[in-house]
């Protein structure tokens, strides 16, 4: 086992976010940054709809990459693994406006509530273990988050 496995592996480069979850110090904020500038390009093509389906895509593949990732570290919801930033940043996203002020809210928005983990992503993190609680936590975290921005932007 190894506690940093190698980015040649497709798990493990899907799981650590293309290597950014290996970034000096928090790693799921930088995941954050770097999956809200590939949102960019996916809501030019698509819209809300292609991030959601992307948010979609990326919980699947996160939970199959997150799960060999743990297996070869041994660690559970390891640090490095940011995938589930990926998914959640996404879903926030999708509800912004296509607009860098906005992107900048829906980026501070989700990292907020992922660190806050507000009920029940908090419960979440605390009792479902392995790659899905990875994941789902995020997940929950991304929709409070996606909820506020939403209502923010149609409310001014």
């Amino acid at each position: 086992m190894s506690d940093r496995p190698s980015l040649a592996s497709p798990a493990v480069l899907i799981a650590t976010g293309f290597g950014s979850g290996y970034l000096p110090k928090a790693p799921g904020t930088w995941g954050s940054l770097l999956a809200a500038a590939l949102a960019w390009p996916i809501a030019l093509a698509g819209g809300g709809p292609a991030l959601v389906g992307a948010a979609v895509l990326a919980t699947l593949a996160g939970i199959w990459a997150t799960g060999v990732y743990m297996e070869r570290t041994g660690l559970q919801d390891p640090g490095a693994v940011v995938v589930d930033e990926f998914a959640g940043q996404w879903l926030v996203l999708a509800v912004c406006p296509l607009d860098p002020i906005w992107w900048a809210a829906g980026f501070v928005a989700f990292r907020i509530a992922d660190i806050t983990k507000p009920f029940p992503a908090s419960w979440i993190d605390r009792r479902m273990h392995g790659a899905t609680g990875v994941m789902l936590d995020d997940l929950v975290a991304g929709l409070y988050a996606a909820l506020v921005v939403w209502a923010a932007a149609r409310w001014l």
